[in-house]
């Protein structure tokens, strides 16, 4: 009975990490790091012309059309994606999680896609550091083709068609609540304009980081000289070895 007791004390004292992908764990677009392997490495103006706001999945689906028609193979396109750079200090951040998971679930909640990531992961030895990756479904057709699927619908009118990140941080919660796991803290790690509506979702107890110099940073000060700040506290970092130095206190205050 006690060591159940204490196995529910442990689930309770946990740290929720939710990350963004793009410019946030790597410090690129993804989706436009891939265009190196097109011929002369772009694209035609007109495919690039075609996208249109908050439809960035069906320009991605246009874009790996072109790249299949153009002979670029999966293997080339893994070659280039591998290749993609972590941002500063996120290898020592990931490491560090890694060891320390007793304190940390971890998520990636991302407008990218299932393949990129997962190779990227797996690449650089990360991918057990994260329980869940959220993200759109992508798979090769029999004919070699990459394609991928918008995450899910939604209502929310400030985020992109294919993904609100508030919606998939808080269906996440809900069925941790179910199973009987609950955070001390949230963090939040993002910096696009796509990552302000979760972080507003935010509580008091909670934490956004944004990187600096990015939209998400430049969206939250502005929501703080509109007079409506949002509701967690706010740590800005330029490397991720910032957001460990945050999480080594977090450790150190909960087992004191």
């Amino acid at each position: 009975n006690s060591f159940l007791c204490s196995d529910i004390c442990l689930s309770s004292m946990k740290f929720l990490l939710v990350f963004d992908f793009d410019h946030t764990i790597v410090d690129e677009n993804s989706d436009t790091w891939i265009v190196r392997c097109a011929p002369d490495k772009k694209l035609p103006s007109g495919l690039r012309n075609s996208y249109r706001p908050g439809h960035w999945t069906e320009y991605m689906g246009r874009v790996f059309v072109y790249l299949g028609d153009s002979g670029v193979r999966e293997g080339d396109m893994k070659r280039t994606m591998t290749a993609i750079p972590f941002t500063a200090g996120m290898v020592d951040l990931l490491g560090f999680i890694g060891k320390n998971k007793e304190f940390f679930d971890c998520i990636i909640v991302s407008d990218s896609n299932t393949v990129f990531i997962d190779w990227i992961l797996k690449a650089a030895d990360f991918h057990e550091v994260f329980d869940e990756v959220f993200t759109n479904p992508a798979s090769f057709s029999s004919t070699g083709y990459l394609t991928v699927q918008s995450f899910h619908a939604h209502h929310c009118p400030k985020c992109p068609k294919n993904l609100c990140k508030r919606k998939v941080l808080k269906e996440f919660l809900d069925k941790q609540l179910e199973r009987g796991v609950s955070y001390t803290q949230i963090a939040y790690i993002g910096d696009g304009g796509n990552d302000l509506c979760p972080v507003m979702f935010l509580k008091k107890g909670d934490v956004a980081m944004p990187r600096h110099g990015y939209t998400l940073e430049k969206k939250i000060s502005q929501l703080s000289q509109d007079f409506c700040p949002i509701e967690c506290s706010v740590l800005v970092w330029s490397s991720a070895v910032e957001i460990m130095s945050y999480l080594k206190l977090l450790i150190k205050e909960h087992l004191k």
